[in-house]
């Protein structure tokens, strides 16, 4: 039996393929806002990648590999109380974020929002994407309890001193203890900050 087409005489059996669906940002650190983004994606695709990229504007707080590893950890977490939803699996790249995409299939591109200001640059970042690669995006619009969450304010409080343990709100206790360590290291740009008593 001949599989189905469609009016333009591709497969049917290329538009019912697995849906997956990556997550992109630097994830540094990674959050509670992020988490909640990921856990709703899972009932939206096939499978989910938490994407990893290098953002060459912003001074990394993590590594590559200090943050697959928190990312990895905590997805663990998820999945392992969460069975129902889209596998999920974390992964880290450098380049354009469509380029990675085209090199894992993905179908689409999820993006968390938390308020109009996000909305703006993600739209004309989608529009943008959609025309160059052929690839959509799907907005997330992040929960009421996260809406001011983001990961430069995280970094900007563990810097200037403040209790670690009021962030616990923010990021699991494992990013806390992480973000612990980085106060501690003058080489590292929260140590740096915390130092100077400056913030970016």
């Amino acid at each position: 039996m001949r599989p189905s087409t469609n009016d333009r005489g591709a497969s049917y059996d290329a538009f019912v393929a697995r849906h997956l669906a990556i997550y992109t940002g630097s994830f540094d650190p990674i959050s509670y806002g992020h988490l909640d983004i990921l856990r709703r994606s899972r009932g939206m695709f096939d499978e989910v990648v938490l994407a990893i990229g290098r953002n060459p504007n912003k001074e990394a707080l993590f590594t590559f590999e200090e943050r697959l590893s928190l990312a990895r950890t905590l997805v663990a977490e998820m999945t392992a109380k969460e069975s129902a939803g889209a596998h999920v699996r974390v992964d880290h790249y450098t380049g354009l974020t469509v380029d990675y995409a085209k090199s894992v299939n993905a179908c689409a591109i999820v993006r968390g929002i938390r308020n109009i200001t996000d909305l703006a640059s993600e739209c004309q970042l989608a529009i943008t994407n959609r025309q160059v690669a052929g690839i959509e995006t799907v907005f997330i619009v992040t929960g009421e309890n996260f809406a001011y969450t983001s990961s430069s304010l995280i970094k900007q409080i563990a810097a200037l001193g403040g209790s670690l343990d009021a962030l616990s709100s923010l990021v699991p206790p494992v990013v806390v203890e992480a973000l612990r360590a980085k106060r501690g290291d003058p080489s590292n740009p929260i140590g740096r900050l915390a130092r100077d008593g400056l913030v970016e």
